[in-house]
């Protein structure tokens, strides 16, 4: 017998008692528990974007290669002859914090789907974790289970991971992040929509079948954590990476029979939101008949029905005369196809179980008109200027180099990224660690994409403005640092409780870095998610607003890489001398304070800067680029060194050597080009009016700074690879 509906059962299905009233209002009468359900599912902050959407609506979305922007499963953008790119990144952090092997692997299968729903297929996977503090007693076990799971769902589906970030913080102690990023080719005029068309037309279900796992997932990540986490484990789906790539295959066989009118990938409140925002968007209405929904549980009620986010399903609109072949594919494929639901013209969204109607409600109110709040919200206060002068120098400058290379932060992620398949597909030009991950255009002769993911929280901790800016802007440049020209962005912006004011401060301040520096870089952002209430207890998470961008590459055979030194390359640093120790892994580390501002971020230095080492890329004259970011000058000379395999000698100019070598001064990149070319790149800068230093040349085994500091290639490689594989064997903490 179904429970009476109250506003205590509102409330706790994450309804506020305003939004009870509004729904009340709206169907007339006190609702069934399924409807009540499906408002729950639609009007959560997850599906809903209701604290958010009127922010989000500030970034710049278009441009001249942009083909989708928000609003779809994912972005798409044009990349010449044809082709285009679609891409877009999610969050799967509640999940992943109460279970990390399911909540990461099915945030993987999740953002896999968004891709291919659109028509097109996988080519590159990435992601961007962020665990609690290596001390804490959840940290190593929720990097294994999510390390695990990100690997065996992305490893068995079959797409190559490229890139990503790895971060330890204790403000994560109560609430990791998963951020997954994937993209895909399809041709320009084969992108596929979720907008259903046509009155009285077949809604059918695909894929495999639905059960209670993941029941209220997604109301269950529009709140904060409390004391009773454990209990919500039964909310987490449960992934089927083998299933997903029979479902890849079918679709896009299906795709190509013009069967398909509108598809929506089940994702978050499963059933419900895709049949919603499917007829919201086309105007139309939806009738489902849950007893033609395929179940592998006996006496799942039309509540769990609804709501379950059982993974590997899609819900489409066909064409009634394409039926028979398209049924025939799927079951060549294993998956189940059922006729579920018609399209209709009334603007109702009505759900029949067992013979009787359990839901007769307006399709609009429950899609695109969801609720939409404009949030108080305070200024961050100024962070404080700290001057180099303030801090004192090392004594050892080898020894701090060493620990920082050596830091949960800047050490080696070949742990990681070992138990990703980087090189499936056989596309990938280089394994992660570089600026960027680089995956060839099938097909195409020269044509290359360009995948990055950034974000640096402290920063935005301290000011979230410059912090937004800076995400853009780094993301940007690690494309640029490979060759690429950078097209476009998607965004995931993780942050604590909207309700509180502070909070919801950070996330605007966020917003408006992050659109100026789009704006200002031409980086539009096509697609993206926004995961609040990531806060456990009242403990919110660092200001998280993390950035995935795609370059193209034209001519594939002219890309950059950081490990290509050669004996008597000389070294330049473009940009301007390191100044900047404010908020940077330097005072963290060796002073164990977080404070200060972070560094200004100066766009239009960044897009000059940028455009002429790309320009250098482009025209072949240099092999070895890498941006500066974390640990400045000295941790992307070392990095250089150790992948190159080979030493160099180097003078960073006057002032305070610990600002020059580790200060994280923005719009810097280190380049380095054959003796006999260098003159000639000191005067193409000079007139260009782009700052170049000369830091000196390549050789030896040692890198070697002056007299403040000699070591040895292998040294650096040995402190810098040793960290993440003793912290998983349980040998060190630190």
């Amino acid at each position: 017998m179904e429970p009476h509906v109250t506003p205590a059962l509102a409330e706790s299905l994450g309804l506020k008692p305003a939004e009870y009233e509004h729904i009340l209002r709206l169907v007339g009468r006190t609702p069934t528990l399924t409807e009540l359900g499906i408002f729950s599912a639609m009007w959560n902050e997850h599906c809903s974007y209701k604290s958010s959407k009127k922010w989000l609506r500030t970034l710049p979305t278009s441009g001249p290669r942009v083909i989708q922007g928000p609003g779809e499963n994912a972005g798409v953008v044009d990349i010449d002859d044809g082709d285009c790119v679609v891409f877009k990144m999610e969050s799967h952090n509640h999940p992943s914090y109460i279970e990390p092997y399911q909540g990461a692997a099915t945030g993987v299968g999740g953002i896999l789907r968004d891709v291919f729903t659109m028509g097109a297929r996988p080519i590159a996977a990435m992601n961007a974790l962020r665990f609690g503090a290596p001390d804490h007693p959840k940290t190593r076990h929720l990097v294994s289970g999510i390390v695990a799971g990100v690997g065996g769902y992305g490893n068995s589906f079959g797409v190559p991971t490229v890139g990503g970030e790895v971060n330890f913080h204790a403000r994560y102690n109560g609430n990791c992040l998963v951020n997954a990023f994937a993209a895909g080719l399809a041709k320009t005029d084969a992108i596929f929509y979720s907008e259903a068309k046509g009155v009285g037309l077949p809604v059918v279900y695909l894929g495999a079948k639905t059960g209670r796992d993941g029941v209220g997932g997604a109301t269950m990540a529009s709140a904060e954590f409390d004391a009773d986490i454990e209990e919500k484990r039964p909310t987490v789906q449960v992934g089927d990476p083998f299933t997903e790539k029979c479902l890849l295959e079918a679709c896009l066989e299906l795709m190509a029979t013009g069967a398909v009118v509108a598809i929506q990938d089940m994702g978050a409140a499963g059933l419900t939101c895709s049949a919603v925002e499917m007829g919201a968007k086309g105007d139309l209405g939806i009738e489902l008949d849950l007893d033609k929904v395929p179940v592998r549980e006996t006496h799942m009620s039309a509540f769990e029905m609804m709501l379950s986010e059982s993974q590997e399903r899609m819900l489409m609109v066909l064409v009634p005369e394409k039926r028979e072949q398209a049924e025939a594919i799927f079951r060549k494929w294993g998956l189940d196809f059922a006729i579920v639901g018609r399209t209709t013209d009334d603007l109702r969204f009505r759900v029949l179980w067992e013979g009787r109607e359990v839901a007769d409600l307006p399709i609009k109110e429950l899609g695109d008109e969801a609720p939409e709040y404009d949030r108080p919200w305070i200024e961050p206060a100024p962070a404080a200027v700290i001057h180099a002068a303030d801090i004192a120098e090392p004594a050892d400058y080898a020894a701090t180099l060493l620990k920082l290379l050596g830091s949960s932060d800047l050490s080696s992620r070949r742990w990681v990224f070992e138990q990703y398949d980087t090189l499936i597909q056989g596309n990938g030009l280089q394994t992660p660690g570089g600026d960027a991950g680089v995956v060839r255009v099938d097909g195409h002769p020269t044509k290359a994409l360009a995948f990055s993911c950034d974000v640096t929280p402290r920063y935005c901790e301290a000011d979230p403005y410059q912090g937004g800016m800076q995400a853009v802007a780094e993301c940007w440049r690690n494309l640029t640092a490979v060759g690429a020209e950078p097209l476009a962005a998607t965004d995931n912006l993780n942050f604590g409780n909207p309700e509180k004011p502070e909070i919801m401060g950070q996330f605007v301040k966020a917003i408006q870095g992050i659109g100026a520096a789009c704006e200002a870089l031409d980086f539009p952002i096509v697609s993206g998610n926004v995961s609040l209430y990531n806060e456990t207890q009242g403990a919110a998470i660092l200001p998280t607003p993390t950035i995935g961008g795609v370059g193209l590459i034209r001519d594939r055979s002219k890309l950059a890489r950081i490990g290509t030194m050669k004996e008597g390359d000389v070294l330049f640093l473009v940009g301007r001398d390191g100044s900047h120790l404010g908020a940077s892994v330097f005072l963290r580390e060796m002073e164990g304070r977080e404070d200060g501002a972070p560094p200004p971020v100066d766009l239009a230095e960044e897009r000059r800067h940028g455009e002429f080492v790309r320009a250098l890329i482009r025209g072949g004259r240099v092999q070895t680029c890498h941006d500066l970011s974390d640990g400045g000058l000295a941790i992307a000379l070392a990095e250089m060194c150790i992948e190159s395999g080979r030493g160099a000698a180097i003078d960073p100019g006057d002032g305070s050597l610990h600002a020059l070598l580790f200060g994280e001064d923005q719009a810097r990149y280190v380049v380095a080009l054959p003796a006999a070319e260098a003159d000639q790149l000191e005067a193409e800068a000079a007139e260009a009016g782009i700052p170049l230093r000369r830091l000196g040349k390549v050789g030896g085994d040692e890198l070697v700074v002056r007299d403040r500091l000699a070591l040895s290639v292998v040294t650096m490689r040995a402190a810098f690879e040793s960290w993440f594989p003793a912290y998983m064997s349980g040998e060190t903490v630190a």
